[in-house]
């Protein structure tokens, strides 16, 4: 699989390393140097981030839903910043853009600028969602995939691969190689939630989906070489 511009999902909760809150600068420089060796090879990233480190959804019946993905997308933001900033000392170009105005912390979104960003060789960080309540990062990173024409989104997880059931619960379960988003959709097996797998479906953009803890693990699927599970469209 040619790789020539992708869009990689980290998780906020990968982020925070063994602490399982907040920031672990050395897993994060981790994950910067081998997006750099990515980018020195001329491959363009963006990059959209969870807010799990942070805020993990409606946790009170006394928040609201819309304040509590309000919460949940200014957290995004914060990890972009500071992600942002380590790949900075690590020597890359960055750029952070949202979908809604944050002051002078961020860019607003707009395509053309964000194509011109990939041009200049910069990693691009799409954070705050889609800047909507009731939609998940999930759903953010197949908008922003599907709207910047990527060739394919990259999912790191805690887990190195999609399986038939969760290995965690049953030792026997399955390790697929590849599968299609439409038996990922029938099967139940959440990839990524439903309204990213039926977008992902309707304007057919693959995944792959591999594990952060692997050894040049990121590298190696901006490079193409997935050792993980292929998910195509």
């Amino acid at each position: 699989m040619e790789m020539k511009r992708v869009l990689l999902k980290l998780s906020g909760e990968a982020l925070a390393g063994p602490k399982k809150t907040g920031f672990d600068e050395d897993t994060v420089r981790e994950v910067a140097g081998q997006v750099k060796l990515s980018v020195e090879a001329g491959v363009q990233v963006g990059i959209v981030i969870g807010g799990g480190n942070f805020w993990r959804g409606r946790t009170s019946e006394a928040i609201d839903r819309t304040k509590a993905d309000q919460i949940g997308m200014l957290a995004t933001i914060m990890n972009c910043i500071y992600v942002s900033e380590i790949f900075r000392t690590e020597g890359m170009k960055t750029e952070i853009f949202t979908p809604f105005a944050c002051g002078a912390m961020t860019k607003l979104f707009s395509k053309d600028s964000a194509n011109a960003c990939f041009k200049e060789g910069k990693v691009v960080f799409f954070a705050g969602g889609t800047g909507h309540p009731y939609f998940s990062t999930d759903t953010g990173i197949a908008l922003r995939a599907i709207e910047m024409e990527a060739d394919c989104i990259l999912l790191a997880k805690a887990i190195d691969g999609v399986y038939d059931s969760d290995p965690k619960v049953n030792p026997a379960a399955k390790k697929y190689d590849r599968i299609s988003i439409q038996e990922v959709i029938d099967k139940q097996l959440a990839v990524v939630d439903l309204t990213a797998s039926i977008m992902c479906m309707e304007h057919k953009m693959p995944m792959a989906v591999f594990s952060l803890n692997e050894k040049d693990g990121i590298a190696n699927a901006m490079q193409g070489k997935i050792n993980g599970t292929i998910v195509t469209a």
